[in-house]
């Protein structure tokens, strides 16, 4: 039977007087807590929490200061140090009553959070540098805990309470010196790109190391805090390691299979493999809570001991996490850290005194143990002092070791408050003196003996001298090449450009020994990617874009080196352009896919129609444009966004391959290619003229190059110096019969030839160049690969009052074309803005300025014209126009 609803419930409801319905409208304040109904209360707390996080994370970066200390200084900001101080605030946002259901959840992240830190520790790691790493953690840890201890002496006497046993404070205060954080040792490594160094992998192993000693230790500090006699510490103490022994064997093996099992080491954690997780990781917490230890020493257990780290499982769980925890969860642990610190407390001479002294000797103690420790051990006085540097960060793990003291009475809310501002102060002055002590000049990228990985490696350790190679008479054409894999979808465009760019078909001559390619395969690493550096070795040779690349070199004869760099997605483009230069490219190759169709079910009921008509987009629509119901993805803008700042920052020429697939592979590697070249003038045009000379090396690659003038009154100010014409053969372009002069490398030296030179000067060197082309003397002494080269090539000139509408109408003459363009015409002509727009117009393709920053305004018209299958666009090293 059910249960009878009373009369009383039923007129109470009728009546709209149910309690804790009320709301705005009603006359109640929202922000009123009530146990009732807390969920407005914690809304405005959360907002109020992640705002000012966030805000202060985005101030702090400007600084190159690690994001984890803005939850530190949010908390403290809204604590009694900051806006407590203002009337209300605390009661309205902050009540007392509401604190135990923030408690909650502070704790929920905080356990969710020691997962995390647990499974940062990659014990691979630390095996590969474990006497180095070791020696520098323990010694590191020794000192610190006996100046710690030190200090806790005169500190008892005079901040705490005889009540409180003074071998639990001095082990507190002690383990509080000798902690660091991992998390933020790694965001300050990462934010001054010292990931790949020796100091940076020496530092994240020892950081790895002290934080599994430290929580062990403080694991047995707890539980002789919470035992009632020492039988009883030393019971919990050993029950602790029957079950680390029981999650190191049975259940570590029992998850590893069933992992496998669910396909999660291939394919990343399924759904029933993070329920186990998760249930592990509460289990763990429970058990240790139990036992008399905190619970976030199970969930630390549960990461280390539990997720096993095959194919990558570990970051991919931890991708699963990071974010929530980082963004919700942990920055309300800090503001409960912030409302129990008040700055306020250090009111006198003393309190200042033992807070100085606490700075100074925790960083004396951790600096001068590390510094000595890794001098000893055969690194630089300058290495030696960056790694003593980065050793004395502390971060938000040290104000949860003072939080369990608060919270065990073992701290006063004024020794936690000193111990606070020895954190924020250790914490923010770490990135300034590694900058000192350790400038980018100074730092040394290669392993020491032992193993240490490196972020940027390659396959071949060649000298870095023999990388330098200049273009001479004897060897006209670029010979050493950068290609950038930075998407596995790029390895087929980029063999097929490869291809291209070789001087013969491929196995035809001897030629192509030559010709070294350096394939640079870049892998995003993110905040949740601290062991990828670690694995560069495996991935080097496991990684699918590389191995492609090494097997077409296997193939065709081609030198091929393999290098491979993890950076943050910020950092791509530097890595690039100090790749290129590092290894004395010539010019790199790039490339810049349009995203494929869409094959969303996302259709009209007219296009499901059996008489619908689709209209399929031409290439200018697939890249740039999402027109509404033509089911196309838009363009990728991150992408878009990485190639500008590679065109920005390198130092090296750059050819851009736009949707080579096609336009570049063809059907067959002996099929016959033709490139339409028109030469508007300046920098990027004569090294696109340069490039397209060395692609009609190559007998099956012919080419037009015509050069277009404007003629227009304003033209008419600066006319073209004479040129020799040549006997037309038809009435559109002109055989290029011979050559004579100067080689055409000597083109690329002219002094007149950067950026910083006037236009006159640019038109000039342009005639000159141009001069040298089509003049019909041969010259005795030519390069025989210049003069095949030129046979292939018809020059012409066009002059016309619209030069960009006259150059693709004189493109969708040839079909199948590819069209080679330099990206800014600055310098060589008119920057064509107002017939660009008219093209777009044309094509209703308005607005479009994001690609025509990436890619230019020409290759932009020829896009949005749809007349090219493909576009290379090149530019010259320093000629950004961004």
């Amino acid at each position: 039977m059910p249960p009878k609803i009373s009369n009383d419930l039923v007129s109470r409801i009728w009546k709209g007087e149910v309690t804790g319905q009320g709301g705005l409208l009603s006359g109640v304040d929202p922000a009123t807590f009530g146990t009732s109904d807390s969920l407005r209360v914690w809304i405005i707390q959360m907002g109020t929490i992640i705002m000012t996080v966030q805000l202060l994370s985005l101030g702090l970066s400007k600084i190159r200061q690690p994001k984890v200390i803005a939850g530190v200084m949010g908390g403290i900001l809204l604590g009694p140090t900051a806006m407590g101080r203002i009337p209300g605030f605390t009661q309205h946002i902050f009540p007392a009553q509401s604190l135990p259901h923030l408690s909650v959840v502070a704790n929920i992240g905080l356990c969710l959070f020691f997962l995390i830190i647990g499974l940062e520790i990659d014990t691979s790691v630390i095996k590969r540098n474990a006497r180095l790493s070791l020696s520098v953690a323990l010694s590191a840890m020794a000192l610190s805990f006996g100046l710690g201890a030190a200090i806790s002496v005169p500190l008892y006497r005079n901040f705490i309470d005889p009540s409180v046993n003074l071998t639990y404070f001095m082990l507190f205060t002690g383990l509080s010196f000798s902690i660091n954080t991992f998390p933020a040792l790694y965001h300050v490594l990462s934010a001054l790109k010292l990931l790949d160094t020796t100091v940076g992998v020496i530092v994240l192993s020892a950081g790895a190391c002290n934080d599994v000693v430290c929580w062990s230790l403080l694991a047995l500090a707890v539980a002789l805090v919470n035992a009632t006699s020492g039988l009883t510490a030393l019971w919990i103490l050993l029950t602790c390691v029957a079950f680390t022994v029981f999650l190191m064997w049975p259940v570590r093996i029992a998850l590893l299979r069933f992992a496998r099992l669910t396909g999660s080491t291939e394919n990343g954690p399924t759904i029933s493999f993070m329920i186990v997780t998760v249930i592990i990781l509460w289990a763990c917490a429970f058990f240790a809570a139990a036992v008399g230890v905190n619970a976030i020493l199970g969930a630390f257990l549960a990461g280390v001991i539990i997720v096993p780290r095959e194919g990558g499982l570990a970051n991919l769980l931890k991708e699963k996490l990071e974010d929530m925890v980082s963004i919700v969860f942990l920055p309300v642990y800090f503001t409960l850290s912030g409302l129990n610190t008040d700055f306020g407390l250090l009111n006198n001479g003393v309190t200042w005194g033992f807070t100085i002294a606490i700075i100074c000797l925790d960083f004396a103690g951790k600096f001068s143990a590390c510094t000595i420790t890794a001098r000893v051990s055969g690194m630089s006085w300058r290495d030696s002092s960056t790694v003593g540097s980065l050793m004395s960060c502390k971060g938000p793990v040290g104000l949860i070791v003072l939080n369990i003291g608060l919270a065990a009475g073992i701290f006063t809310e004024r020794v936690f408050s000193m111990f606070v501002l020895e954190v924020l102060v250790l914490t923010f002055m770490i990135t300034p003196l590694v900058s000192f002590l350790y400038p980018p000049e100074r730092r040394r990228a290669r392993a020491l003996s032992g193993g240490i990985s490196r972020r940027s490696i390659t396959d071949r350790e060649e000298d870095i001298d023999s990388h330098q190679s200049h273009i001479t008479e004897d060897r006209p054409w670029r010979s050493r090449f950068t290609v950038v894999l930075d998407k596995l979808d790029h390895a087929s465009g980029m063999l097929a450009a490869t291809q291209l760019i070789l001087p013969s078909p491929l196995g035809t001559t001897s030629q192509e020994s030559e010709v070294c390619m350096n394939a640079l395969r870049l892998i995003e690493m993110s905040v949740s990617d601290i062991r990828k550096p670690s694995a560069v070795n495996t991935l080097i040779h496991t990684d699918p874009a590389l191995g492609v690349f090494r097997t077409f070199g296997e193939l065709n004869g081609i030198r091929v080196s393999l290098s491979l760099s993890i950076v943050p997605y910020e950092d791509m483009s530097n890595a690039v352009s100090d790749h290129a230069t590092r290894y004395g490219s010539e010019l790199i190759l790039l490339q810049l896919l349009p995203p494929l169709p869409s094959d969303s079910g996302d259709t009209t009921e007219d296009s499901r129609s059996p008489h619908s008509t689709r209209i399929e987009p031409n290439l200018f629509q697939r890249f740039f444009c999402c027109s509404k119901g033509t089911g196309i993805i838009p363009a990728p803008i991150v992408h878009s966004q990485f190639v500008r700042r590679v065109l920005a920052d390198s130092k090296t020429d750059v050819a851009l391959f736009i949707d080579p697939g096609a336009s570049l592979s063809g059907t067959d590697p002996g099929s016959a290619r033709h490139i339409f070249f028109p030469f508007f003038g300046g920098p990027d045009d004569r090294l696109a003229l340069e490039f397209v000379m060395q692609l009609c090396d190559n007998p099956n690659v012919s080419a037009t190059v015509v050069r277009m003038l404007r003629h227009s009154a304003e033209r008419a100010v600066l006319q073209w110096p004479s040129i020799p014409r040549p006997e037309e053969e038809d009435s559109d372009v002109t055989r290029r019969p011979g050559y004579h002069g100067m080689p055409i490398q000597s083109t690329v030296v002219l002094p007149n030839t950067s950026y910083g030179q006037t236009r006159f000067e640019s038109e000039t060197a342009d005639s000159i160049l141009w001069a040298q082309y089509v003049d019909s003397h041969a010259s005795s002494d030519m390069h025989p690969s210049i003069r095949a080269a030129l046979s292939r090539i018809r020059f012409s000139e066009h002059s016309s009052t619209t030069p960009l509408h006259s150059a693709i109408q004189l493109a969708s003459t040839r079909k199948s074309v590819l069209v080679v363009v330099g990206r800014s015409p600055r310098f060589g002509s008119d920057d064509h803005m107002s017939e660009l727009e008219n093209i777009l117009e044309e094509r209703g393709s308005v607005g479009q300025v994001d690609m025509r920053k990436t890619i230019g305004g020409a290759a932009t018209a020829f896009f949005a014209s749809g007349c090219a299958t493909g576009v290379v666009v090149l530019q010259a090293a320093n000629a950004s126009t961004d």
